[in-house]
């Protein structure tokens, strides 16, 4: 068996380690807490280091946008409304710093259940064997009918979906996103992937109008997206949809020759995926803008952001003195 000689370490050049640049650096490190602080305290006590500084970045970018009118759009999983952080988005809203929300197919779902009933979400393990998952008779019934009939009139499905919910006046239409959208004149729009939906299984339901009704959706969320230069685009836990229709209506406007260079986009999930990083943080962003990923789950996030943010627009936050 051949013998091999281990390199010798002699004759190895070092340096000092008080000449090295170093990346980290304790003037970055974060602050300990002290009792009795404010949530201020708290952001300012956060690492300037990695999500830490990305963080403060971001929402530097939605103040300057929300004081300057830029646009601010979100576009959203039903995930969002599921973990129960529809006051949240709705108190965005009604301040002017949301501009716009995009929703994929299962969003109105659990939107209108929450508004009429107060409860969604079903047990699809117990469910999805007898047959029953999905069959909800008013859910499909009405998000059928509200979509045909909206289709019929010329109008998009998420204010379809949203004015219907309103004449319903359903009982909790407060915690509605699209009633309250459609209430604040703030454009929803809905983006549908024909079988993703339990409502495609309806009786009522009409592919037609669904795909009429959607794609008009798609032309307003484009017109939204090309006057997105100086404001700040939210992809929040879409994993597929969202991040493929964005990337669209961006090459859209892009292509009938919109200005899209300086923006923000920011992919907010609670894992990181390819989809979301490549078509919203990477892709559009590079002739000019930035864009950022804060991993953690949402019903966590969304209120620390948006907490901070609201701080800022008072003038009470650390980046507004």
């Amino acid at each position: 068996m051949k013998e091999w000689k281990p390199i010798t370490l002699r004759g190895i050049k070092t340096y000092s380690l008080k000449e090295r640049p170093s990346k980290v650096s304790i003037k970055d490190f974060g602050s300990i807490w002290k009792p009795g602080g404010g949530f201020d305290d708290w952001v300012k006590g956060l690492p300037s280091i990695l999500a830490g500084d990305d963080l403060r970045k971001i929402i530097a970018r939605l103040t300057e946008a929300a004081r300057t009118k830029k646009i601010v759009l979100v576009a959203m999983g039903a995930h969002v409304i599921k973990v129960g952080l529809s006051p949240v988005l709705l108190a965005l809203m009604e301040r002017g710093i949301i501009s716009g929300i995009a929703m994929n197919g299962a969003g109105i779902i659990h939107d209108l259940e929450v508004a009429m009933v107060g409860a969604t979400s079903e047990d699809v393990d117990s469910e999805l064997h007898q047959g029953r998952f999905g069959m909800a008779k008013e859910t499909g019934e009405f998000l059928n009918k509200a979509i045909k009939e909206g289709a019929e009139k010329g109008r998009g499905l998420g204010y379809s979906v949203g004015m219907s919910m309103l004449d319903g006046g359903f009982p909790y239409n407060e915690y509605s996103i699209l009633a309250g959208a459609v209430r604040m004149d703030i454009p929803v729009t809905v983006h549908v992937a024909i079988g993703t939906d339990i409502i495609h299984v309806h009786p009522a339901v009409d592919g037609a109008a669904i795909g009429k009704a959607s794609h008009l959706d798609f032309r307003i969320f484009a017109s939204l997206v090309s006057q997105l230069e100086g404001g700040v685009y939210i992809n929040l836990g879409s994993a597929v949809v969202l991040p493929e229709v964005f990337l669209k209506a961006f090459t859209l406007a892009k292509n009938l020759g919109f200005t899209l260079r300086h923006f923000t986009t920011v992919d907010m999930d609670f894992m990181r995926q390819y989809r979301p990083f490549t078509n919203v943080v990477k892709r559009p962003t590079s002739e000019g803008g930035e864009g950022f990923s804060l991993t953690g789950h949402h019903e966590l996030m969304v209120p620390l952001l948006a907490a901070a943010l609201i701080e800022n627009l008072e003038g009470k936050g650390v980046l507004s003195h």
